[in-house]
């Protein structure tokens, strides 16, 4: 039996493009109050905030630097004053980076660090209080096929998406005692600008298109029964079947 988003406060990360469009726009369909958090294109975020608004929803865009820890650190209360609750939160700001491992710079490093585990880290735990409220408090941390592999030129960001992975294993098993549920979604192929920066070699045939791994997303959300799913991987349609 699906559960109903109607109302559910969604916050989500990297919501100008790719997935987090896809994402917003499937939630606000179902009914769903949207946060954009975090981006600095206005344009983009604008354009998002427009497609969930002619979908009936109520949405919040909060742009700014998530690297900024004066912003980072606001912006769940901003986003609490704003709708009185958070149900749900979806980190999916990434950045990727495609260059061989003795050529990475340390403030690459620090960069993708920053960016794909530190932000995630930091909204998790400023989320947490008010999730502990909700009836349907639930984290998706999106992850990448490079965090169970390692490709080359892809030794920073394979690190970062590593890191990830292992603190949403860490973080699930601290919370799950208090209804709250912690997915990982792993996907491999995404057709997004992110992938054309991680894999130049991929030209969009046969790969994942954003609104498929939305409509992971709602199915994590919509199906709460006793069934907990942990961790999905994804791989597009030409890879051989268990190998993301």
């Amino acid at each position: 039996m699906k559960v109903s988003l109607k109302d559910k406060v969604v916050v989500i990360t990297g919501g100008g493009g790719g997935i987090g469009r896809a994402t917003v726009k499937a939630l606000a369909m179902e009914g769903a109050k949207i946060a954009l958090c975090g981006g600095n294109n206005i344009e983009k975020l604008a354009k998002t905030a427009d497609i969930a608004k002619e979908c009936g929803a109520d949405v919040f865009v909060l742009p700014g630097n998530l690297t900024e820890s004066c912003f980072l650190n606001s912006c769940i209360e901003k986003i609490v004053n704003h709708f009185g609750q958070i149900d749900i939160l979806i980190n999916n700001a990434g950045i990727a980076l495609n260059k061989p491992f003795e050529e990475t710079t340390q403030e690459e490093l620090d960069n993708i660090f920053n960016i794909n585990v530190k932000v995630p880290f930091i909204l998790c735990q400023k989320v947490l209080p008010y999730l502990r409220k909700s009836g349907h408090a639930t984290i998706i941390n999106i992850s990448s096929v490079v965090g169970h592999k390692g490709y080359v030129n892809q030794a920073a960001y394979a690190a970062s998406k590593h890191a990830l992975l292992g603190f949403s294993k860490s973080l699930a098993n601290e919370v799950y005692t208090q209804n709250i549920r912690v997915h990982t979604i792993c996907p491999g192929g995404v057709y997004t600008d992110m992938v054309k920066i991680a894999r130049p070699d991929l030209t969009g045939e046969d790969m994942i298109k954003p609104e498929e791994i939305a409509d992971i997303i709602l199915f994590l959300l919509q199906n709460r029964g006793n069934a907990v799913i942990d961790e999905i991987c994804v791989h597009r349609v030409g890879k051989q079947p268990f190998d993301i």
